[in-house]
């Protein structure tokens, strides 16, 4: 279990390294943001849909524009889903947001992906550390967030707190957007386990037609945060 987990790890982080881009690395911006979409076994395609088009519909909402650009400077965005310790697929790649043509071209992006697995279980701690090793592409940035949704506990391979232990997460804040539909203590779960970092949050969304309100309110504090960094 040891080796399995050293190589896993080894794996995201030359993963990480030897797929960083000459203009993510010069890039200046603010704020790094990742989305982390479940697609385990508990989300049908429906439910999925939900996500998926909810982030989409969030990331145009009006207020949430206006937000991004009136930082004074861009953010960078990348998508995936995740389900099994090895399931993780990108949605949409790191993108640089500095006008609405960025922002149209990544939500396109998010709306042209395809789910690709359904039959895997609940693997966050692989998922928080594929994010980390993400984020490390954007390391330009003067902030770092990780937003993972989900509506179960960890179920298969390492949980949270070892991946907190192995990957590169000291300058991260790792976000729970919750989907509750019904599972008891997913939202303590969430809220003791998966969140980390300076101002780390919880946000809920009360079924999965909740979803795109959830998001909205999530990066509404997330980018109006005092923390929101500007250079």
């Amino acid at each position: 279990m040891r080796t399995t987990f050293a190589i896993l790890t080894g794996a995201f982080v030359l993963l990480g390294l030897s797929a960083r881009a000459q203009d993510l690395a010069n890039a200046d911006c603010s704020l790094a943001l990742a989305f982390a979409l479940d697609i385990s076994t508990s989300v049908d395609d429906t439910e999925y849909e939900l996500q998926r088009a909810g982030l989409a519909a969030a990331l145009q909402d009006e207020e949430v524009r206006t937000a991004i650009f009136s930082n004074g400077s861009p953010v960078m965005l990348m998508a995936y889903e995740w389900s099994g310790a090895n399931q993780q697929e990108v949605i949409a790649p790191w993108g640089i947001i500095a006008n609405d043509a960025d922002l149209s071209r990544f939500v396109a992006q998010v709306m042209g992906h395809s789910r690709k697995h359904n039959e895997f279980p609940t693997a966050l701690g692989a998922a928080i550390g594929y994010g980390a090793t993400m984020l490390q592409r954007a390391s330009s940035c003067a902030r770092h967030v990780l937003d993972v949704s989900g509506d179960g506990a960890n179920n298969h391979g390492y949980p949270p707190d070892s991946a907190y232990r192995h990957f590169p997460v000291a300058d991260i804040t790792v976000n729970g957007l919750v989907i509750d539909t019904g599972d008891p203590g997913v939202v303590e779960y969430y809220l003791d386990t998966v969140i980390h970092g300076p101002g780390a949050f919880v946000e809920i969304a009360y079924g999965f037609e909740d979803y795109e309100q959830a998001m909205k309110r999530k990066l509404l504090r997330e980018i109006q945060t005092p923390q929101y960094a500007q250079r």
